[in-house]
């Protein structure tokens, strides 16, 4: 787990993200939580309550809006221990990946947390159907990302391989992107990926 955490910090000190001007929409953050496991390095992924009023049942990182007063760290490590009650130190932050411009009009920026020894996970009902960590392997399935034509036009939408399924944009993105720049050190952007237009909801 040492080495591994090493090499997802010096990848991410030598990626340029890209932050995008939020003026005009709201600023949100969302989690990659890495964590030891009995089966190896895993990421905290959540399934969004069923009685939300957006995204329910959906795949999801751990996050939400960046309140006034925090930056995108304090909101991520918030939204994590309000939806999963995990409390992050701010020094678990390793980095941050491209911010993420999706269809309801949030600016979006996924941060990258360690946390060397294992945790429990506590799903807040009001927010979390049911939360997991998955396998970092899973990131590199065979056939992952998989690419389809958007029925809306533009982008192809892009998949993730997690739990025997896929999961949609812009979580999937986060996670190509997380898997090609932090364990691969494989430069790429999120900017031409296309979403599913119920995602917008």
């Amino acid at each position: 787990m040492d080495a591994l955490r090493v090499r997802i910090e010096t990848n991410l000190a030598g990626f340029e993200r890209v932050a995008l001007d939020p003026t005009g929409r709201r600023r949100a953050a969302v989690a990659i939580v890495l964590n030891p496991t009995e089966t190896g390095p895993a990421y905290l992924l959540t399934r969004r309550a069923l009685h939300m009023r957006r995204g329910a049942g959906n795949y999801a990182l751990p996050g939400g809006n960046v309140d006034m007063g925090e930056d995108a760290i304090d909101a991520a490590r918030r939204e994590t221990e309000e939806e999963v009650g995990v409390r992050l130190p701010r020094e678990a932050a390793l980095g941050l990946l491209d911010d993420f411009l999706t269809l309801g009009g949030h600016v979006v920026t996924p941060v990258v947390f360690w946390t060397p020894t294992p945790v429990t996970l506590i799903p807040n009902p009001q927010e979390v159907h049911a939360a997991w960590f998955v396998p970092l392997s899973d990131l590199d399935h065979p056939r992952a990302p998989k690419r389809v034509k958007n029925p809306a036009g533009g982008p192809p939408l892009l998949r993730m391989y997690a739990r025997g399924g896929w999961v949609n944009a812009p979580t999937a993105a986060w996670l190509w992107q997380f898997r090609e720049v932090c364990l691969h050190g494989r430069p790429c952007r999120t900017d031409a990926i296309g979403q599913p237009s119920w995602t917008a909801r």
